[in-house]
């Protein structure tokens, strides 16, 4: 099977121009100014940009949370990515306390298996560390899973202590991976969870205020310590402070190989939404939580100077009627999380390079080549070259679009995103080489996603 994309601008993280892209099966076979090579299907793409499939390594799909399940399992998440323009996610298997990590695996493959819409890979969440536990670590590696996940933050049911900490950063650093971690301080947000509690605070804005970016600011700090301590890469996920952005750029500064990503809610949206009357709150409960109006544009700051490398949607789906309205008289019953697999490229072309915060050549590095790079799958994907997988999207800079909960693939019933207007839709989105999503219309086949092993850790 042939494919030719004609008369597009490629777009790259490094440079922009206009070429033909022929693909065969799955790989691109050629770029050239001008293709007369014969095909099954030629895609005119006159006016057009083309982009490499964004790669969104931060999703939680079919996983439990909470007394409930998240909205979207992996072939609505996969879905969903494919309509944003997303040709790659990596999910995260938690382990369960007394379980090895291996076993973790096997539950997440079974749950993703023959049902995504494109490709997929698992970080390695450890949340019960024993030396057969670490151990396992070195030889996950080998096996294609070089990225595991430590959060500091939800006291009692995931949290790790400081030497679980450096051992699993020592450990993975040895073996060629990256550690991941939810830096938030649990012990500061458990007391003032329960003092707020205790005043009768319930409603969603307290879920905020129980979780102040100093707790953010200062589990940070920790972290980097302690990866300096174990010599080892670390990477931040969803940042969402500006102070704790602060610390980021020292570390790096002082040539620490630290990473993080931050994400759209933190980029577009405030603490003011917490407000919202009927618990309409509640849509924006997730941590971190929202912060102040003006934090956003150091975040932006952040990502322009190189300070923050990835941009990933930390999708993860719960319906605001029957399972938010969970802890409609306590915010710690709210499960945490909001969807955004679908919108992160057209919130980042729109908000970011059309506002002129950002270039178009460094959101393709922030939402493909970037994540490809730190997470093992450069460069058969991540850019557009010969010899990369063909995922491409084909995307209309002009087009406009109106984000609303009526017209997404996401599996939830809001967007918390919605009204929001710009310009710039994925029309055309290649898998591998095949049409997956045309015009609106998801036209790939269930389980065409494939699983992807990924190389060990690679600095940038």
């Amino acid at each position: 099977m042939r494919t030719l994309i004609k008369n597009g601008t490629l777009v790259t993280a490094s440079e922009s121009y206009r070429a033909d892209i022929l693909i065969e099966d799955e790989t691109i076979l050629a770029i050239e100014a001008k293709s007369s090579a014969s095909a099954n299907m030629v895609i005119d793409a006159d006016g057009k940009l083309i982009f490499p499939g964004a790669i969104d390594v931060h999703t939680h799909l079919d996983m439990p949370f909470g007394g409930t399940v998240t909205a979207d399992d992996f072939t609505t998440g996969t879905t969903a990515a494919a309509a944003g323009g997303t040709t790659c996610i990596i999910d995260y298997a938690l382990q369960t306390p007394g379980k090895s990590l291996e076993e973790a695996l096997q539950v997440w493959h079974e749950r993703a298996e023959g049902k995504c819409a494109v490709d997929y890979g698992f970080h390695v969440a450890v949340t019960d560390l024993n030396d057969a536990v670490l151990a396992e670590i070195p030889e996950l590696v080998e096996k294609g899973y070089p990225s595991f996940k430590v959060f500091m933050a939800y006291k009692g049911v995931f949290q790790v202590d400081d030497a679980t900490l450096l051992r699993v950063l020592k450990t993975s650093g040895e073996a060629g991976g990256l550690v991941l971690v939810h830096a938030e301080n649990g012990d500061v947000i458990d007391v003032l969870t329960k003092e707020m509690l205790a005043k009768g605070q319930t409603e969603p804005l307290y879920h905020a205020l129980s979780r102040p970016p100093q707790a953010e600011e200062e589990a940070v700090n920790r972290y980097i310590t302690m990866a300096a301590l174990a010599g080892a890469p670390a990477y931040i996920v969803h940042l969402s402070d500006g102070g704790a952005l602060n610390r980021v750029a020292e570390a790096r500064l002082q040539g620490l190989p630290i990473y993080a990503e931050t994400c759209p809610q933190y980029l577009f949206l405030d603490l003011e939404l917490y407000n919202e009357p009927d618990f309409g709150g509640a849509k924006y409960v997730m941590s971190p939580p929202l912060r102040e109006a003006g934090n956003n544009e150091y975040l932006w700051s952040g990502l322009d100077s190189g300070n923050l490398q990835v941009v990933a949607s930390d999708h993860c789906s719960f319906n605001l009627k029957e399972q938010k309205e969970l802890g409609r008289n306590d915010f710690t019953k709210i499960p945490n999380g909001a969807p955004g697999v679908e919108t992160r490229v057209q919130l980042l072309f729109a908000g970011g390079v059309l506002e002129n915060r950002i270039s178009i050549n460094k959101m393709v590095d922030l939402v493909s080549t970037a994540p490809a790079k730190l997470f093992g799958l450069y460069p058969q994907k991540g850019t557009i070259a010969v010899g990369s997988e063909a995922d491409l999207v084909v995307f209309d800079p002009h087009m406009p679009f109106t984000i609303s909960a009526d017209n997404q693939h996401q599996n939830v019933d809001y967007n918390p995103y919605e009204g929001f207007r710009g310009q710039g839709v994925p029309i055309k989105v290649l898998s591998r080489g095949t049409l997956v999503f045309d015009n609106g219309r998801y036209v790939g086949k269930a389980g065409h996603g494939r699983f992807q092993a990924r190389k060990s850790f690679t600095a940038i």
